[in-house]
This record gives structure tokens, C-alpha cells and sequence, in this order.
């Protein structure tokens, strides 16, 4: 029997509902949202998976042992998955903070006092269940130290890899062979999500300190702003375990968080600093970089999520031309760095954010959008690095941040 079924057996009201620790999300028009999507996607827009819910709850403590617990129940029939935004985040050290589906085949792992961050936020990466339980433990002594509000619900339409929204057939794993040599810069480069909604890609970022500070890029579009950047959740290492298998990435190396630093619409970039480092587990990689006038050589590699799917990689065999963002002539404003045609592979939204590599293994750009995909020879435009470098204003330009020391250097390498 449906919920809302169960509600109007029993004569309770939503109001009356929600009050026996039960948030109700009813099921979304998936196919409404399906066609709004492609719309948004050929304006450009980073593609959505979640429809976000703003909510106020906050814990209401029952006395359990020696200390107190909250639990409630958030149920959305038939959703794809559930995300949660707290915009309020500060747990004391020993309290535990579990977020599990009802039938306790699902698990995001347990946040505690060592997730607490400067935002003072915590935006979880995505659940696959409808009807998730959030749970918090604490001692009765660290009881009064608790901040927590739930703000947001996102209620997934779609996810990772979802069977009728996977990526085109001539996208190539990094799982396969044709990745030798480049598995450093697979490593530097992830799958996103923002404001508990919407996808895109991005990539880590080495600095001229080579200090591995947590410097993380991606588009402009891809919306993620001073005050947005708190709900960035960045998930590494999503791929598949062997070239052509079936889709069976991971989504359990994630970290959430992130300071924005600066953005530009001329060239569509974005940089943020994440709240930490990744684990060093995770293997990650800090992408090099090329600033200067010249650096955009054959052959270009993207390294990227296809709709979101796993991690792939593209190969273009002729030097990539200087261009205006969607112009057909060259080089225009001089803003963006053109891929003609893929020769190996695409891009496809989602790929919105990834890393364009020179043949020094050198990000020149990151993908700002085009016509490519599987089956034509239509052009791709990145965000050239070069224009990126320099701007207005600290928050408008990379070289105060990716070259905090001065040394007046335009190129890196990944570390």
C-alpha cells in the first residue's frame, strides 16, 4: 500500500505526518523532467539528476543509554537516489552521523567532528535508495555542542550510469589500453555534483609551489559560486574495472566541500579549493597545466565522464586551433581552444569541466561545450588556460592562486 495511502487510512494529515519523524517526497514526473532536460542541455546547462526539496529540520533528541539519538525517516517512492544538504555543520568528537536506507543494504559512511569544515556544511554524496534513515549519536555531555539543520533534499531522477541515459558506444574506458601512458591525469580527474542537483566534471590542479594544495577546476556553467561552492561533491575514481566491462563504478571515494576562488564567463573556468586533500588511498593526481600562448599541441586528450557515465578518454590527432567560443571562424576572441573532430572518442554533457591535455600532458583548458558525440565530426570549445591565467581581479583570474609565489612560471606538471 502507497504512503500517502497509509496517511489517509489512518486520518493523518502531512502536517501530522512529518511530526512522527517522516519527511514524504511524492514520486516526480520523470518523463516531464526528462524532456526539460534535454531543453536545459541544448541551451548548454549542465545536465540535472535530482529535483532539490528545501526543508528545516533539526534534531529532536530521545534519550538512548548513556547518551541521545535523532533519527528520521525521508521516503520519495520510486526516486533514483536521495542526496541531503545541511546547512548547518558542527558535530563534537564522538558523535556519529549515519545516513543508511531503511533496509540497510545502502550506506554512506559515517560523518563525525573530523567532517567538520569551515563552511560549517555538509552536503552528502547520493544515496540509491528511496527511503533513507538519518541517524545521530552523541553523548549526553557533547550534547549542547551539536549543530545540525537539514536544509535540502534532492530527489534523484536520474544517476550514474542510468540504463537509459548511458554515454555513446565510441566512448573509450581509461580502463583500456589506449589510456597507457596517461594514467597520472585519469587520476587527476573526477565527476561532480553541485547544490545536491546538477553534474558536471572538473580535475585537480597543481600550483607552481607543487604543495599539493587542494586546488580543483571545472566550467563556469557548471554553477558553482561563492556560495554554492559548500555543496560541491567531488568522487574519484568512478570507472570501470576493466575496458568495455559492464558499468560498475564506485562511488565511495568521495569528499565534500569546497571555497570557491575565482570564475570568468569569458573562458568558462571555475577554481575552488576543496575543504581537504584526498586520501592518499584515493591515488589521486594534481593535473599540470600550460598558460602560454603556444601550448595547445597535438595530440589533444579530454579525459572526462560522458553523461555522466565512467570515466573515459578522447584523443584528437591534429593540433587544436585557437578560437571564440561556438565561432566558426579562428581566433576570433581568442578565448578558446577548438577541437575540430575526435578521431577516438567524444564528449557528451556531463563532460561538462574536464581537462583538455596537450601532448606534454598539460591541461590548456577545460570544456566549455560544442556539438561532438558519437557518430559526427562536429567541434568541441575548451576555456583556454591561457586567457584563464590572467583578469581583472584576484577572483576573476587563475595566476594569483596557481602561482601564489610569484615565480612567473606558465607551465606545470601533474604530480
Amino acid at each position: 500500500m502507497k504512503l500517502l495511502s497509509v496517511m489517509a487510512l489512518l486520518g493523518l494529515s502531512f502536517e501530522a505526518f512529518c511530526a512522527m519523524n517522516v519527511t514524504y517526497f511524492a514520486p516526480l514526473d520523470v518523463k516531464a523532467i526528462h524532456d526539460q532536460e534535454i531543453q536545459n542541455e541544448k541551451k548548454g546547462e549542465a545536465p540535472s539528476y535530482a529535483i532539490p526539496h528545501k526543508v528545516s529540520l533539526s534534531p529532536s533528541w530521545e534519550k538512548s543509554g548513556s547518551g541521545y539519538v535523532w533519527e528520521h525517516q525521508v521516503s520519495a517512492p520510486n526516486a533514483v537516489s536521495l542526496n541531503f544538504g545541511f546547512s548547518r555543520f558542527h558535530l563534537p568528537e564522538g558523535a556519529e552521523l549515519n545516513i543508511f536506507s531503511r533496509d540497510r543494504t545502502q550506506f554512506i559512511r559515517t560523518f563525525t567532528s573530523h567532517d567538520n569544515n569551515v563552511n560549517k556544511e555538509l552536503w552528502t554524496p547520493v544515496i540509491m535508495s528511496d527511503d533513507v534513515i538519518i541517524e545521530l549519536k552523541v553523548s549526553e555531555d557533547a550534547l549542547s555542542e551539536v549543530e545540525l539543520e537539514l536544509t535540502q533534499v534532492g530527489q534523484g531522477f536520474r544517476t550514474f550510469a542510468q540504463s537509459t541515459n548511458k554515454s555513446g558506444a565510441c566512448n573509450v574506458d581509461v580502463a583500456c589500453e589506449d589510456s597507457a601512458g596517461w594514467e597520472n591525469e585519469v587520476n587527476s580527474v573526477a565527476v561532480i555534483s553541485t547544490g545536491g542537483s546538477r553534474f558536471c566534471t572538473g580535475f585537480m590542479v597543481n600550483n607552481t609551489s607543487n604543495d599539493k594544495t587542494p586546488f580543483f577546476m571545472t566550467a563556469a556553467h557548471c554553477r558553482i559560486s561563492p556560495n554554492s561552492a559548500p555543496s560541491l561533491v567531488t568522487y574519484w575514481n568512478y570507472q570501470t574495472s576493466r575496458c568495455g566491462g559492464s558499468r560498475d563504478g564506485k562511488l565511495t571515494d568521495f569528499q565534500s566541500g569546497a571555497v570557491h576562488l575565482a570564475s570568468s564567463s569569458r573562458s568558462d573556468f571555475t577554481l575552488v579549493k576543496l575543504n581537504s586533500q584526498p586520501r592518499p588511498e584515493w591515488n589521486v593526481r594534481y593535473a599540470g597545466w600550460d598558460a602560454t600562448e603556444t601550448g595547445h599541441d597535438a595530440p589533444a586528450v579530454a579525459i572526462h565522464h560522458p553523461n555522466v557515465d565512467e570515466k573515459s578518454i578522447s584523443f584528437e590527432n591534429e593540433n587544436a586551433v585557437i578560437s571564440s567560443y561556438g565561432g566558426y571562424t579562428s581566433p576570433g576572441d581568442s578565448t578558446h581552444v577548438k577541437v575540430i573532430d575526435w578521431d577516438k572518442g567524444t564528449t557528451e554533457p556531463g563532460s561538462s569541466g574536464s581537462p583538455l591535455f596537450n601532448s606534454s600532458h598539460r591541461v590548456v583548458g577545460q570544456l566549455h561545450g560544442g556539438g561532438a558525440a558519437c557518430g559526427n565530426d562536429l567541434p568541441d570549445y575548451y576555456g583556454r588556460l591561457h586567457t584563464s591565467w590572467n583578469g581583472p581581479t584576484p577572483t576573476s583570474r587563475l595566476k594569483d592562486h596557481l602561482d601564489a609565489a610569484g615565480t612567473g612560471n606558465l607551465t606545470t606538471d601533474t604530480i
